[in-house]
């Protein structure tokens, strides 16, 4: 199976960690996952070049937010493709990840794992033109 590039899913809940983990790690990609922002951060720093961030949005120390506005503000994993995965639905959180230029929005409530693997495949195919 190709590698179809590196992963970095950032969320509080171990359960669905492990769970999106597994689902893009079955369908070829490399996945790594960070229990929290904070982490996430350190990894970013110390040179983690991910093909696609998912991040949620609610988590404790530092959301979601506010680790892509550090990742924006600082060049951390320029070129990688950004999907918000998240269960908060409201316009003001939807408007705030647009303002930081992200490439996706999901709300994991409405979405099963295989359709966000499905979602997030169509976001990169959309930005990387194919």
């Amino acid at each position: 199976m190709e590698n179809k590039g590196k992963v970095l899913i950032v969320d509080d809940d171990k359960f669905l960690l492990g769970m999106y983990s597994l689902k893009f790690s079955n369908n070829g990609y490399d996945v790594d996952t960070s229990v929290g922002s904070v982490p996430a951060l350190e990894k970013l720093r110390d040179g983690a070049k991910p093909d696609i961030v998912l991040l949620d949005i609610i988590m404790p120390h530092m959301t979601g937010l506010e680790l892509l506005k550090t990742m924006r503000d600082e060049n951390l994993a320029p070129g990688a493709i950004i999907v918000m995965l998240t269960n908060q639905s409201a316009s003001s959180d939807i408007e705030t990840a647009k303002e930081l230029k992200v490439d996706g929005y999901i709300v994991k409530a409405a979405t099963i794992p295989s359709e966000v693997l499905r979602e997030v495949e169509k976001i990169a195919a959309a930005k990387n033109g194919k």
